[in-house]
């Protein structure tokens, strides 16, 4: 069975005027795993890193990191955990070594040249090691955040949307980066806007909104239980109608009636079984087509259609 490194039970935060960002939330965050916090602006994704960071204080719930409670053991376990904001805010007169090792130093741990010079050559830092943060770059200066975070070896590493405003090479860069920590054996805990990032590296998912978690899973068996087809038929000429041969298959027509598009299936096979029965059907019937075009759902189709389901 694997470990549970995180366990948050009945988590909530009001704040004053009665804004409940976080509603009795309960979430277990598995020893080694990456796991991907998706939900819109304003759902409590950064409140919650917050209360498990100590930058907010819960309403109420319990948090237990390592087995520690939170409230009980806050430096021990804090001690443990790595935090990569979503602000770009850091000491921007200091040089980049001086700050990962002053972040080093905060946690107690002695002074490690070898440390810091691994944590700065593996993002690429170590050439930058003497120039001033504010002389940067803003994917560069983001890179500075993970190595202030990852000083200390937390063995559980928060990224609160850590490739926002980078360019999409340094975003696979860091990619990669995040990969390497994984296995390394820390945990992560991933909130982004790019939910490709999310598709591509999360073991995990869960989606927050208005404070209240609506599904943890598995990122694979989420695709495959939610995922959908769909396929768009290009027709050679306009069709007045659906004929009713066809009106078992969830099909409709574009506004010019040129199109016949399909979506469906379950993300077993179904889509695919189904879009090939549609396509003999369609020249049985001598409807002919000059193009289909087709794919299957993305990690970022379900989320659109989830969010869509709770307006």
């Amino acid at each position: 069975m694997t470990e549970t490194i995180l366990d948050i039970r009945g988590l909530t935060k009001t704040y004053k005027g009665g804004l409940k960002a976080l509603d009795n939330v309960d979430l277990q965050i598995r020893k080694g795993e990456i796991f991907a916090l998706l939900g819109p602006n304003g759902a409590g994704k950064t409140t919650l890193i917050g209360s498990v960071c100590g930058l907010v204080r819960p309403s109420g719930g319990t948090i237990q990191a390592f087995g520690l409670d939170l409230m009980k053991n806050w430096r021990e376990a804090r001690a443990r955990i790595g935090l990569v904001p979503q602000e770009l805010a850091t000491d921007m007169f200091e040089k980049v070594h001086n700050s990962v090792q002053y972040s080093r130093g905060l946690f107690g741990l002695p002074s490690s040249p070898e440390r810091i010079e691994e944590v700065l050559r593996s993002l690429s830092l170590w050439d930058k090691r003497d120039s001033a943060i504010r002389a940067l770059s803003g994917g560069m200066k983001r890179r500075v955040l993970i190595a202030k975070a990852l000083a200390h070896d937390p063995d559980l590493l928060f990224l609160d949307e850590p490739t926002a405003g980078v360019d999409v090479e340094l975003r696979r860069d860091m990619w990669r980066q995040i990969d390497g920590l994984r296995d390394r054996g820390t945990t992560i805990i991933l909130t982004t806007h790019y939910i490709d990032e999310a598709e591509e590296m999360a073991d995990r998912v869960g989606v927050i909104e208005k404070g209240r978690i609506l599904l943890v899973e598995d990122k694979t068996k989420l695709m495959a239980r939610m995922g959908r087809m769909e396929a768009v038929f290009t027709l050679a000429e306009p069709l007045p109608e659906i004929p009713s041969i066809l009106s078992d298959f969830p099909l409709h027509q574009s506004e010019d009636k040129t199109r016949l598009v399909y979506r469906g299936g379950d993300g077993t096979g179904q889509g695919k079984r189904e879009v090939a029965e549609l396509t003999k059907l369609l020249v049985g019937q001598g409807i002919d087509f000059t193009a289909l075009d087709s794919h299957e759902s993305s990690l970022e189709d379900i989320f659109v259609d989830l969010m869509e389901k709770q307006e």
